[in-house]
């Protein structure tokens, strides 16, 4: 297999990681184009795209996800995974309950209140991405920091398989959490649906969750008219890696994000070309006994890269230089590295601690920045789900202390009116 090797300043590897984050433009017209027969058709665009992309046929009488179908899954699947499952719910649920705001109030010597008040969005959607696929995680990812916020209402859309199903795991991880609005749709189509409303669908406040490219862009066209919470791209992870880490740990962790896609992005990063040797030989060992071999191939000679550094400090700037999504320090003391890595979206410490336990498993978020979006984006959180509003109450001595300074900064701006609201409460009297 055919790995970019790069030195870690070099002009080539930054090249890299520019064309890795790949352009949308080529995009826009056709998911544009979607949204608009969605706004002005409905119900109907929705079958219609969902036909053409899917494969399925679905119409009024089977897009809601029915009580029958949820039972029918639970007999598909088997008590192992519902308990891991409900391990899993603890888990992120005890993670995200730590985020929650308090509102607050503080009265000044002078009587004046100021203070914030949080409160949960009302209705949010939520996207999982299915079709053959199953991704339970993503259920328990977007729905359960929504729950813990205190959303009352969640619509879950995944796309069907083409016999009109939902894959049973996906849909008894909405079970567990309550969640009885899944409407089966995916892609653009249903990015549009959640933000504009159809016949059957209310409008939500924001939309959540990963998908492929085009949910990616359509979420970025109705920012704005509803709140989004990120625009996630393909896949990535970043390894850390110094001369005593396990190469076979590292194929293997470099494999686990390569799965995902045939655009995600692979990046092992360290100061040992013997290192770097053993790596090559291990992913060709380990490749042979995975059975998504041949994307893992595409996306590794694609998008892999095989970083060189002559230290270990600049590998940690190579790492806040590509802001991963998944960040692993794959070394022998990682907490003392914590403190030099500026952009992340998640952080993996050590030898036992490979991306998947939080793709499923620990509690922490695994919606998370990628393309390099870490240096200003965070995880989905509770706050994802929230929004604040600020308290402000004057007395009658704030209001006359403070009005000669409100008055001078809005009469520097040229806004009189504003200033005349403060000088008609003090003196009682327009200005002449």
């Amino acid at each position: 297999m055919n790995i970019k090797k790069f030195d870690g300043a070099s002009e080539d590897f930054k090249r890299f990681l520019a064309a890795s984050n790949a352009s949308m433009k080529q995009y826009e017209d056709s998911v544009g184009e979607i949204g608009r027969q969605v706004q002005e058709k409905g119900n109907q665009a929705i079958f219609a795209f969902t036909l053409k992309f899917d494969g399925a046929k679905i119409d009024e009488s089977n897009f809601l996800v029915s009580e029958d179908e949820i039972e029918a899954a639970y007999d598909e699947v088997d008590d192992d995974y519902i308990f891991a499952l409900d391990q899993a719910i603890d888990n992120i649920a005890t993670f995200h309950s730590r985020q929650l705001k308090n509102s607050w109030m503080e009265p000044d010597e002078r009587g004046n209140i100021l203070g914030q008040l949080y409160r949960p969005l009302e209705r949010v959607g939520i996207y999982v991405p299915g079709g053959t696929a199953a991704y339970p995680s993503s259920v328990l990812m977007n729905a359960i920091p929504a729950q813990v916020a205190g959303v009352s209402e969640i619509a879950m859309v995944t796309p069907p398989a083409k016999d009109g199903s939902i894959n049973p795991y996906t849909l008894v991880a909405a079970a567990e959490l309550g969640i009885e609005e899944i409407y089966k749709m995916g892609g653009a189509q249903a990015v549009f649906a959640l933000a504009y409303g159809t016949e059957t669908i209310n409008k939500v406040d924001l939309i959540s969750g990963p998908g492929n490219i085009y949910v990616t862009i359509a979420k970025k066209m109705v920012y704005g008219d509803v709140n989004i919470d990120m625009l996630a791209g393909p896949s990535e992870i970043l390894i850390v890696a110094d001369k005593k880490a396990n190469p076979a740990y590292l194929a293997a962790d470099m494999m686990s994000q390569a799965e995902h896609d045939v655009l995600a992005r692979s990046i092992l990063v360290t100061d040992s070309e013997t290192l770097i040797e053993r790596v090559q030989e291990e992913i060709e060992k380990q490749v042979q006994e995975l059975s998504r071999q041949d994307i893992i191939r595409q996306a590794l000679e694609n998008y892999g890269a095989l970083v060189l550094v002559p230290q270990m400090d600049q590998a940690c700037a190579v790492a806040n230089l590509v802001a991963p999504e998944h960040l692993e320090l794959m070394v022998e003391h990682p907490f003392d590295y914590l403190s030099r890595i500026r952009n992340a979206g998640a952080i993996f410490l050590g030898k036992d601690t490979p991306e998947p336990v939080g793709d499923y498993f620990a509690g922490p978020n695994h919606i998370l920045p990628t393309g390099g979006t870490a240096r200003f984006y965070s995880p989905v959180s509770v706050d994802t789900f929230m929004k604040s509003s600020s308290i402000i109450y004057y007395s009658p001595q704030g209001i006359k202390e403070d009005a000669e300074g409100i008055m001078k900064l809005a009469e520097v701006e040229g806004l009189t009116a504003h200033a005349n609201s403060i000088r008609i409460r003090v003196k009682g009297k327009k200005k002449k």
